[in-house]
């Protein structure tokens, strides 16, 4: 639940070998634009897209193995989420993030979903927390793992599944959004570590296990100390 996404530096981006052209997982045509959306979105979270750094359609399409038809799409949806600018007749340039501006975004989405949560954990029955320990079980798999982007996908899908049992799918929404801006790399920031990500899994299992349970008390604290900890 604590931020997973801050990235190392580096002049040059290196999309990751799954992704990359001639390795066995080639982006197939039927999806080029969803495949290459995701792949840009977890080279961001992993810092391979360098804040501040410059790329262009071209040259990503030739990483990808694609044409730079379906990047300038896909740079365009991230440029739209605030995670890019276009830059005319030169690509796009990753935008920087600072300590502030992720504290912001921390406080921003505390507002939102801590009362939601509280009452949820109110009025919500067991049975439907219980449908939840999968997706805390998948946050716990990609922590294992070490994979941040994986990470960063199961935290948010954690989060929006709990937020969709308040019935509002505008709230999930915006929280949605707000919550993967606030997954983007910091300039120079160490890449996240394996036991950071378990320990972050950790606190949705303890956090579920307390909904189930009925205990307030301690949802209140774990939600409170959650979103306390995201503006430190």
């Amino acid at each position: 639940m604590r931020e997973a996404a801050q990235a190392t530096a580096g002049a040059s981006p290196s999309i990751p070998a799954q992704k990359a052209p001639g390795s066995p997982r080639r982006v197939l045509r039927h999806s080029v634009r969803g495949q290459i959306l995701d792949a840009l979105r977890a080279a961001l979270i992993e810092g391979e897209l360098v804040p501040g750094g410059i790329y262009s359609g071209p040259a990503l399409g030739e990483r990808f193995g694609v044409s730079a038809t379906p990047v300038r799409e896909a740079m365009q949806q991230l440029a739209v989420e605030g995670a890019v600018e276009c830059l005319p007749n030169r690509g796009f340039r990753v935008l920087s993030r600072t300590p502030r501006d992720l504290a912001e975004l921390a406080e921003v989405r505390a507002l939102l979903e801590v009362p939601v949560m509280l009452r949820l954990a109110r009025t919500a029955p067991p049975a439907a927390w219980e449908a939840l320990r999968p997706a805390a079980a998948a946050t716990a798999e990609a922590a294992a793992a070490g994979d941040v982007p994986g990470y960063a996908d199961a935290d948010r899908a954690f989060h929006r599944q709990v937020l969709a049992l308040a019935g509002n799918s505008r709230l999930v929404q915006v929280a949605e959004e707000l919550h993967r801006r606030a997954q983007w790399p910091l300039p120079g920031a160490p890449r996240v570590r394996r036991a950071d990500l378990v320990a972050d899994a950790a606190e949705h299992a303890a956090l579920l296990e307390a909904l189930i349970a009925g205990d307030l008390a301690v949802v209140e604290s774990l939600v409170r100390e959650h979103f306390a900890g995201a503006t430190a």
